[in-house]
């Protein structure tokens, strides 16, 4: 991928690497016609979809079912002055599929805030972007820019 202005584009493959790798991410969705963010815990499934895991009777729940949302990760060494971030945009939806949910159960993402009835919500990445902040030296394992 390219650099421009200090940053460097990162491609697919990267990106879902860097986003497994990390255990808390923002979602972003809209609120009464606004835009709203809130941190969560998630795991990357298998087929690089996000999951998160979450009260049935949250109001996530009701905000992101069936919309686009946004999920962003990053990582940042103010010292260093590098970091990287990388966003995942696509539909979320409740996992409805009992298979799905109990395969999930025993393998996805736990919830750091236990609830009684737990769903799991899925966004499938229909776009995945991210970029690297070139400027100095690199910690992340990514490609210098030669």
């Amino acid at each position: 991928m390219y650099a421009n202005d200090g940053f460097r584009e990162l491609d697919r493959r990267e990106c879902l690497r860097l986003l497994g790798g990390v255990p808390v991410g923002r979602i972003v969705h809209t609120r009464g016609a606004l835009p709203a963010v809130l941190p969560v815990n998630f795991a990357l499934d298998r087929d690089g979809a996000v999951v998160m895991r979450t009260s049935e009777a949250s109001e996530l729940v009701r905000a992101v079912d069936g919309s686009v949302v946004a999920f962003e990760v990053d990582e940042v060494d103010a010292v260093a002055q590098a970091g990287w971030s990388v966003v995942v945009t696509g539909r979320a939806a409740v996992v409805r599929d009992s298979g799905e949910h109990a395969r999930l159960v025993r393998d996805g993402p736990r919830s750091w805030v236990p609830s009684s009835r737990e769903v799991f919500v899925r966004i499938e990445p229909e776009l995945v972007t991210g970029r690297e902040l070139t400027g100095g030296r690199t910690r992340y394992g990514l490609d210098p820019i030669s």
